[in-house]
């Protein structure tokens, strides 16, 4: 569950900087992301969609190196938070709280980073189509 909720708040801010992209500083970041839903794909293979709220909290999907079942999750309030011209992200059982460079790429998406760590990266783009979380087909019992 921590690595999911990292990965979550990490896929909505990772980053690597194309040649037109503008840094966006806290305030702006959360003007251009708060409360929109945008689809995102890491640098590991991790996808989903989600939406984080002008409260900090955070809901969507995600499905981890593309290959695990893909999992709704909800964070709590604050879990996203403005730090100075930063922004951060609490996770509940992880020992650090990472902030993020955010970088603006087009109208409708952006890349971000977790601060000193450039290689890993999400990119989003606004809309997406929201992926319904399914429980694992369980199979059925072998007929005698």
């Amino acid at each position: 569950m921590i690595r999911a909720g990292l990965l979550a708040i990490a896929a909505v801010f990772f980053g690597v900087l194309p040649a037109t992209a503008e840094t966006l500083n806290a305030k702006t970041a959360r003007a251009f992301v708060a409360g929109r839903l945008f689809s995102y794909q890491c640098f590991d293979g991790t996808t989903g969609v989600g939406r984080i709220a002008g409260d900090g909290s955070v809901a969507g999907t995600i499905r981890i190196y593309g290959k695990d079942p893909t999992r709704y999750i909800r964070l709590p309030v604050n879990t996203v938070y403005e730090n100075g011209e930063q922004i951060c992200a609490t996770v509940k059982g992880l020992p650090f709280s990472p902030c993020f460079v955010i970088t603006k790429t087009s109208e409708t998406s952006f890349r971000g980073a977790v601060s000193g760590m450039g290689f890993m990266y999400c990119d989003f783009v606004r809309g997406g189509r929201p992926t319904v979380a399914k429980r694992p087909k369980r199979e059925a019992p072998a007929s005698q």
